[in-house]
């Protein structure tokens, strides 16, 4: 399918369903989201645990795989709606203050474009079953070395293809009237 508009003929994404890119040639992309986790604040012991267990985890991937890390804006409107509510229902002078305080921070963050860093585990594949089954060894492997991960949602696979696609501008597609 050739488009006047856009030059998406060079992207080989079919659809986007149940966590999985699905590309033209029926091969499927997925992978797991992984969350971050501060070593450096683990006692030596747990540190290491955490870092044998990663490269265990590593070692036992024997097919092509990416790392991916994707900035997600942070929407924190409902966090401000709720101070504003909150500064209007205080009488405290001091307790207003400090609410005001929190406020004019989170207008900075929202002003300044603030993104969360997620990071993703992916692969690709034509037997979804196979696919299911990586899943399954990588949640366990990471939970072994004592870090969370589980597999990508459809919003993730759009975020990341976003991030890659449009430089980091999240793609909404409205009704077109005539």
């Amino acid at each position: 399918m050739r488009s006047k508009y856009t030059d998406v003929n060079f992207v080989p994404v079919r659809n986007i369903n149940n966590g999985f890119i699905i590309l033209d040639n029926n091969e499927k992309v997925t992978g797991v989201k992984i969350m971050p986790k501060n070593i450096f604040i683990l006692d030596q012991s747990s540190m290491a645990n955490t870092i044998s267990g990663i490269k265990d985890l590593y070692n036992i991937i024997d097919y092509e795989f990416w790392l991916v890390a994707a900035d997600r804006p942070v929407d924190i409107h409902v966090y401000l709606s709720q101070l504003e509510l909150l500064y209007n229902n205080t009488q405290s002078p001091i307790k207003r203050k400090l609410i005001m305080e929190d406020i004019n921070k989170a207008n900075m963050f929202m002003n300044n474009n603030v993104v969360d860093t997620e990071y993703f585990l992916l692969f690709k594949h034509r037997d979804q079953e196979l696919l299911q089954k990586r899943i399954r060894s990588l949640i366990n492997q990471f939970a072994s070395a004592g870090m969370m991960a589980y597999q990508i949602t459809n919003d993730d696979a759009r975020i990341i293809l976003d991030n890659f696609l449009n430089g980091g501008q999240t793609t909404k597609f409205g009704t077109v009237i005539s």
